[in-house]
Order: structure tokens, then C-alpha cells, then sequence
């Protein structure tokens, strides 16, 4: 069993960008044995195109990752939050093994158990070519950056 995850639900304004700015944190690690926690045992995703169910779909989804997505540096923004649910939009940066650079661009619909652990997490993402000189995200968000809006484009 998972030790409950804080803040928990209902969200307020303010628990609810903690839980945004910790799990921001936790994936700017790329451990996926560490980002697995945050979910419950039987939580369910839809990333892009791909369906998971369980932690154990998740690890190794995340594995992948992010021995694709090279140098990924990751920053979420709250969008929304109501009871046990959140929405956040995101930015990540990576290269491929071919050195071209992405970002990508998303939407995050999160749902949550009375543990504050995730439940549900759908992501829909877009991805663009970007040249290396125009890399604005480069590892974890600084302190002095934390709660900043993320540039449009």
C-alpha cells in the first residue's frame, strides 16, 4: 500500500497548486518508481494515444519516455480545480536521439481518491519542432520561478 499523498481532497486554491508544483517536481526527476507513487494501484491514464491501467503500465510507460524524450524538463500550470479534480496545462521540453529538439504542449484532466492519490489522469499533447536556441525550459523550475505563468507560446 501507498502512504496517502497531501494535499488531499476537496482542493482549494492553494492545495491544489501544491499538488501541481509536486507532481511537476516529481516528474522533472525521470524516475518513473517515483512518479508511480503519486497514483493509486488501479489508477488509469490516457496519454496521447495510449491507454494504461495499473502501476505497473505506468513504470514502464515512463521508462519509455524517457529514454526517448532526452533532457526532458518539465512545467505545469493550474487551469482548474473542483472536489477532487484538477486541470493543468503543460510544457516540456526534450530532444530525440537525433538531437532534434520538441516542445510539447498539454492538457491535463486529474482526478483524485480521498488519499490524494491519482486515479485518473487523461493528457492530451501536441508536439513541435523547436531549434535548440529557442529552449526556454532547462531542468527543474527554479524557486523564484514557482507559481509563474507559462508562456503562451
Amino acid at each position: 500500500m501507498t502512504a496517502p499523498r497531501p494535499p488531499f481532497p476537496p482542493f482549494d486554491e492553494e492545495s491544489a497548486r501544491q499538488k501541481v508544483q509536486a507532481a511537476e517536481d516529481a516528474w522533472n526527476t525521470r524516475d518513473p518508481e517515483r512518479v508511480a507513487l503519486a497514483y493509486t494501484e488501479d489508477s488509469v491514464w490516457r496519454n496521447r494515444d495510449t491507454f494504461l491501467a495499473g502501476r505497473a503500465e505506468i513504470v514502464a510507460f515512463l521508462r519509455r519516455k524517457w529514454e526517448r524524450e532526452l533532457d526532458y524538463a518539465l512545467r505545469k500550470e493550474l487551469w482548474s480545480y473542483a472536489g477532487n479534480r484538477i486541470a493543468v496545462q503543460f510544457q516540456y521540453e526534450s530532444r530525440d536521439a537525433e538531437g532534434q529538439w520538441w516542445r510539447s504542449y498539454g492538457n491535463e484532466l486529474w482526478e483524485f481518491d480521498a488519499s490524494g492519490l491519482m486515479g485518473r489522469r487523461e493528457a492530451g499533447i501536441h508536439d513541435v519542432r523547436i531549434e535548440e536556441a529557442e529552449r526556454r525550459i532547462f531542468g527543474a523550475r527554479p524557486e523564484a520561478e514557482r507559481g509563474l505563468p507559462i508562456p503562451f507560446r
